[in-house]
């Protein structure tokens, strides 16, 4: 099969995954972006990948077949059924490296969907891009949202053995292997991500867990991360309030026609409903992002990062590793930008740390032929 175009671009959001509870099953896509641009040679018999790098990882990554976004390309393209390309690959890299925000999950993605591009016209075919990204990986969190964007949910799905998939009544079967759930987030959250300078590899991470935990921590932590979708979407508590089914506290609910005789609006309750969700969102993403399951025990690791935390938490503030670490994650409700740079002031003028203050990035990867 031939390219069908000959350059393509792609777009990979960076990611934080964990956010506290949730470990190893959570992700956030955050709106700061590595941008990487395939251009095929003009020599047909040129096979080679020359590879130009700028900002991060510009002195330390391979500039060979080895890199981690040609190699990932390379087998994608097999899989898409192209033959082997000669290209130049420019990356423009600002995700830090080893840091807990996805760097490794956005090479990786990148080079399928560039692939991908190459290959297929049409919309990119984010399921198939989410399914190789994530066997490549071995773990779904990071490259969940990735791909797909905003807040995600992911899980591998196993089978008996010999057994593809589990027939489900009025659906699709449901197939071994790595699936993903996509959650809104309101556009109110930000992140504040701390980024340290100084690295952790996620191998020394994992080394740090150990082989069994109490029944007690795993049933903390499941009840964290099951109020992670609420609390980074305050509208679907509001629903449940009107509908009388939510535990938020809220002014007394009003049925519509109650409201209609008072002169209200089913509108104007919504709303009521609405503030009184928005203003317990903080104090969900602060209860949604505790956590036994990782963090106790990589703390040692990492202490100025989960000295940071334990500051933030002490003031009320939602805050997590990213992802393995050891970049610090905050997230907010409503613009905190200016008190939680303050809260962080005497680390930030250390030079030790920098902050990143982010939108949640809602569109994952993106590509754009040319």
């Amino acid at each position: 099969m031939n390219p069908i175009c000959n350059s393509v671009h792609v777009r990979v959001p960076a990611t934080s995954a964990n956010l506290g509870s949730g470990f190893d099953t959570v992700g956030l896509a955050l709106d700061y972006h590595d941008e990487l641009t395939f251009t095929l040679n003009d020599d047909p018999n040129d096979g080679i990948a020359h590879v130009i790098i700028h900002g991060e990882g510009a002195d330390t990554l391979p500039r060979d077949e080895t890199h981690l976004v040609v190699s990932t390309f390379r087998r994608a393209c097999a899989t898409f059924g192209l033959g082997r390309l000669g290209f130049t690959l420019e990356a423009t890299n600002n995700i830090p490296q080893a840091r807990g925000m996805g760097s490794s999950a956005e090479a990786i993605v990148a080079g399928i969907a560039a692939a991908a591009a190459f290959a297929q016209t049409g919309d990119l075919n984010r399921p198939a891009v989410f399914d190789m990204a994530a066997q490549i990986e071995g773990h779904p969190d990071n490259v969940a949202p990735a791909v797909f964007g905003g807040l995600t949910v992911s899980w591998d799905f196993e089978t008996a053995e010999g057994v593809g998939s589990v027939a489900v009544p009025g659906g699709e079967p449901l197939h071994g292997g790595f699936h993903a759930v996509n959650y809104p987030v309101d556009p109110s959250i930000t992140a504040a991500v701390f980024v340290p300078d100084y690295e952790l590899s996620t191998e020394k991470a994992r080394q740090a867990l150990p082989r069994e935990l109490p029944y007690k921590d795993a049933v903390y932590n499941v009840s964290r991360v099951g109020l992670l979708p609420a609390a980074m979407n305050p509208v679907v508590l509001a629903q449940a309030a009107q509908q009388g089914k939510s535990g938020v506290a809220a002014s007394p609910a009003q049925d519509a026609d109650a409201c209609a005789c008072a002169g209200g609006t089913r509108e104007s309750a919504f709303a009521d409903e609405l503030a009184a969700a928005q203003a317990q969102s903080n104090a969900l993403l602060f209860t949604a992002t505790q956590d036994k399951l990782h963090q106790p025990y990589r703390g040692a690791l990492m202490p100025p990062s989960a000295e940071l935390i334990a500051l933030f938490r002490s003031k009320g503030y939602a805050a997590a590793v990213s992802g393995a670490g050891p970049c610090v994650l905050v997230l907010h409700y409503g613009n905190a930008r200016e008190a939680i740079d303050q809260i962080a002031s005497e680390q930030l003028a250390s030079g030790h740390w920098r902050v990143l203050h982010l939108p949640i990035n809602t569109a994952g990867v993106e590509i754009e032929r040319r």
